[in-house]
């Protein structure tokens, strides 16, 4: 069986002072509510059968947010494997974007467990824009890497 793909942008932007901020979502539903030290993530998910990893990025930072990404011109920052076994490939791109307009995509669950009941939450409940620093502390460990990444990339 092939391992589970996923795909993601990383929009970045500087700030006042020349530093760079990244674009982070917090992961919604009851799961995450209380987490915020690793409870952030590069706004991601799987691409369709048949669709190309870059055009699902594009759909699933559209459906997460609520907006479609601003005009940018993306570079790659590779594949990670999660520690699930996930595949992770991430591209990178400068923009802004108003975090206090998202209007995210939801997706069910059973809720509470057990309960035969399900209830809709929303894919990211929240958005915010953090310096490296904070971004590493904030995202889910297997997404750390492309902070790095990104770094590399622009120069240090």
């Amino acid at each position: 069986m092939a391992a589970t793909r996923s795909a993601g942008i990383l929009l970045y932007r500087y700030d006042a002072g020349g530093g760079v901020e990244l674009l982070l979502g917090h992961m919604g539903g009851p799961l995450w509510a209380s987490k915020d030290e690793h409870g952030w993530s590069i706004p991601k998910g799987e691409p369709n059968p048949d669709e190309e990893l870059l055009d699902a990025a594009h759909r699933e930072f559209a459906e997460e947010l609520g907006r479609p990404l601003p005009p940018t011109d993306l570079v790659p920052l590779g594949d990670v494997r999660q520690s699930g076994g996930k595949v992770v490939s991430i591209w990178a791109g400068p923009g802004e974007f108003d975090v206090d307009s998202i209007r995210p995509g939801t997706f069910s669950m059973e809720w509470p467990p057990r309960s035969g009941r399900t209830a809709e939450f929303p894919e990211i409940d929240r958005a915010g824009w953090f310096a490296p620093e904070v971004a590493r502390l904030k995202l889910v460990k297997g997404q750390v890497v492309f902070v790095d990444r990104l770094l590399e990339h622009l120069g240090g």
